[in-house]
């Protein structure tokens, strides 16, 4: 069966339909990575994204409950290069083909990836419709650019939980303030002895202070910062009150509450080979990141210092403040998919949580 991916400047990309018979629209990205395809399609940051993997071959080594980062998938499609029709790895427990259909994601393979990927390299992120089986091309190439951009307003809400939960542990007491969290973050803790109490996105800062946390976490998510104007008062209100700690879109939110601005990144960084500079120490990290808007540098105020840039385009990829306990990355210090090098990121929140206030 015939597939295509359609993107709103008109260029069509055809291939072959490998998961679910159907239709999705939404926001084009590439992500960068050899492996990590399972994390990827259920990375709740993905949502409302129709992903092409960069890397030629996806599903070699199959999938499985274990690295699944939410209860579903949360891109809406998928586009690669060449699917493995028979995975080889003691883990697996599916292959990538039955794991789409049972999750009805429509996906295609064939395509040719690195001409897609210069593409929105060249061109920037765009939206765009991919149609698995018959398909009138010429109405797809009208339809696409009408395709509605992401918002956070809408995409928040379909990744975070509707009331709070508890994973039950000792002490400290770690509040998620959950935006669309990746389970790998949650169980990073649970690992540790830390009680875990995972908060809706609606949650204010006095829910959030009436469980009694030692610190909270801002996590991940979806989407443009400034969609999610209750996520920055929450923030704001939080300051100075207890040890924050920011990732990926949390690390936007903190940069807003504190009077920074945010922008729109043209493709985002997506993978898991970025390389990022901590300035203090001069060391280079290779890191997983997801998200498509940044900090403006220029825009901080004095108090907030950077801690960490982009070594490809030189983005601030972390910050913190002199005088509060309260610090940020970019990228994904849990390390799913990816390397493992930042996980001294989720090391020191724990140390400052258990350990007294930090100032730099």
């Amino acid at each position: 069966m015939e597939g295509y991916l359609v993107l709103e400047d008109g260029t069509i990309f055809r291939g072959e339909a490998i998961g679910y018979s159907s239709s999705c629209h939404g926001e084009v990205v590439f992500a960068t990575g050899m492996t990590g395809y399972q994390e990827v399609l259920t990375d709740p940051s993905y949502c409302g994204q129709i992903v092409v993997l960069t890397y030629p071959l996806i599903g070699n080594y199959g999938l499985n409950p274990e690295d699944e980062e939410a209860d579903r998938p949360n891109a809406l499609g998928l586009v690669v290069h060449e699917a493995c029709p028979e995975p080889s790895h003691w883990r697996a427990a599916e292959d990538l083909a039955s794991y789409l259909q049972r999750h009805r994601l429509p996906a295609i393979q064939g395509v040719d990836t690195r001409a897609l990927t210069r593409h929105l390299r060249n061109r920037g992120t765009m939206r765009g419709i991919l149609a698995c089986g018959g398909a009138d091309l010429e109405e797809l190439k009208l339809l696409a650019p009408q395709v509605p951009p992401l918002h956070g307003d809408q995409l928040v809400p379909a990744v975070t939980n509707t009331e709070t939960y508890v994973l039950t542990g000792g002490s400290p007491r770690i509040a998620v303030y959950n935006l669309g969290v990746k389970r790998s973050i949650l169980r990073w803790f649970q690992r540790r002895g830390c009680t875990v109490i995972v908060m809706p996105a609606r949650s204010t800062a006095a829910d959030i202070l009436a469980m009694r946390p030692h610190g909270v976490v801002i996590s991940n998510g979806p989407g443009n910062p400034k969609d999610v104007p209750y996520g920055v008062q929450t923030v704001r209100d939080l300051l100075g009150r207890v040890p924050l700690l920011g990732i990926c879109l949390g690390h936007q939110l903190i940069a807003l509450a504190l009077g920074g601005d945010t922008y729109k990144l043209s493709f985002g960084h997506r993978g898991v080979n970025h390389p990022v500079k901590e300035l203090t120490s001069g060391r280079v990290y290779i890191t997983a990141q997801n998200h498509g808007y940044a900090i403006r540098a220029d825009s901080l105020p004095p108090e907030v210092y950077i801690s960490h840039i982009n070594l490809n385009d030189g983005t601030v990829e972390g910050l913190g403040h002199r005088y509060l306990p309260v610090f940020s990355v970019q990228y994904h210090p849990e390390a799913a998919p990816g390397p493992s090098d930042s996980a001294h990121i989720l090391q020191r929140f724990l140390d400052l949580v258990t350990g007294g206030r930090e100032v730099v």
